[in-house]
């Protein structure tokens, strides 16, 4: 089955038998009935599993490439079900350019707890393999990056963290599944903030992660119902209802993104722009070789280079809505140093490249001269 064919009927299994429903219907419930105890059509409790919640994980694990898929309240509940896998004194590298909220949840909920952070550039395979040691138990990748943009080639750290006996994890949000899959590249688990892609529109909080093991998914499985971090069915029914576009979308995201962003770079008052389908972007290379296209996310800066340039800038805007979050079908505009890594320490942003100055854009599904037309006046 192709991948814009998986988008529909990936995973999907008749789940309505009572009515024939062709889409799976939201089982608002908290239990369910038994005939004795113990006796039971699969499902015993609402935290330990769900119908639609089921039907949504079979589609991300047939989208991934995965066995196993496991739906949560938000990315962050992802991720911290994955830490949940260590124990104090355990050690972790991860990329030095993260989302600000995976970076507190690192460093100031569970280095509490004694497990180790290493925050490195991971441009190259060789530089991480430099941070491994006996203590080592997880290597945590984001590519493309939050907000820098930056690519780390996932099957060169793969053979590092296999050859260490090391889990790697990796955030797919930017790329989606449709542009990128971890695990064919080598990568032990997927992380997504469902809220964006998959969802795609801008009206749900959910995450996931996607294994092939099945004894690794059997322990977050433990883990996910031993700390009760589960999305409702509702939730689960608007992700799946906005996986089945997902191809769609993400093609035109990279249709737009890819002319905003040359527009961008031609626009005298832009210094910088951060966005890995250009040739002389780091690791370009890289990003050909393991993404099909290279989406609708990018920075930029301004030649003013300064907070209030970027702040004029956001506030003029008219069609970009300035707002958290990503991967909506309406395009989104976010200052990270104030916004969406605010929680980061500024000299830690700022040595990453992070600036006062840094733009980020989620760019949408709109008309692209439209988008430019906006980005113009508000830039003139």
């Amino acid at each position: 089955m192709k991948f814009n064919t998986k988008t529909i009927h990936g995973g999907q299994h008749e789940i309505d038998p009572a009515y024939g429903s062709v889409m799976p219907p939201i089982y608002q419930t908290s239990t369910y009935s038994q005939t004795t105890p113990g006796g039971h059509k699969g499902h015993q409790y609402a935290r330990s599993s769900n119908p639609t919640r089921s039907a949504l994980e079979g589609s991300l694990a047939a989208l991934e490439g995965g066995n196993n898929a496991l739906a949560f309240g938000s990315g962050l509940a992802a991720i911290d079900t994955v830490l949940k896998l260590l124990k104090a004194g355990d050690e972790v590298v991860s990329t030095n350019d993260l989302y600000g909220g995976t970076y507190r949840l690192f460093t100031q909920i569970f280095e509490k707890f004694g497990v180790k952070f290493h925050f490195v550039g991971m441009q190259s395979a060789e530089k991480v393999a430099s941070y491994i040691n006996e203590n080592t138990k997880l290597i945590w990748v984001e590519t493309p990056t939050n907000p820098m943009l930056n690519i780390i080639d996932i099957k060169g750290i793969a053979k590092v963290a296999k050859a260490n006996k090391v889990l790697l994890g990796v955030d797919n949000t930017f790329a989606t599944p449709y542009l990128q899959q971890p695990l064919d590249l080598g990568a032990d688990i997927v992380m997504h903030s469902a809220t964006k892609y998959l969802g795609g529109h801008s009206d749900v909080i959910m995450g996931a992660l996607i294994v092939k093991d099945q004894e690794l998914a059997d322990r977050l499985y433990f883990i996910r119902n031993s700390s009760g971090a589960v999305p409702g069915p509702q939730d689960c029914f608007l992700v799946l209802r906005g996986i089945k576009t997902l191809h769609l979308r993400v093609q035109r995201h990279c249709e737009n993104g890819r002319a905003v962003a040359e527009f961008l770079r031609s626009h005298p008052k832009i210094d910088k722009v951060y966005w890995p389908g250009f040739e002389d972007h780091p690791n370009h290379d890289i990003a050909r070789s393991q993404m099909k296209d290279f989406g609708g996310m990018m920075s930029f800066t301004t030649v003013e280079d300064s907070y209030e340039g970027a702040v004029k800038v956001v506030e003029k805007l008219k069609i970009f809505t300035l707002a958290e979050s990503l991967g909506g079908v309406e395009s989104l505009a976010g200052h990270p140093a104030s916004m969406t890594h605010g929680s980061i320490p500024k000299e830690e942003r700022e040595k990453n490249g992070i600036k006062e100055s840094l733009i980020r854009l989620s760019v949408g599904i709109e008309d692209e001269e439209d988008l430019i037309a906006d980005l113009k006046q508000a830039l003139d």
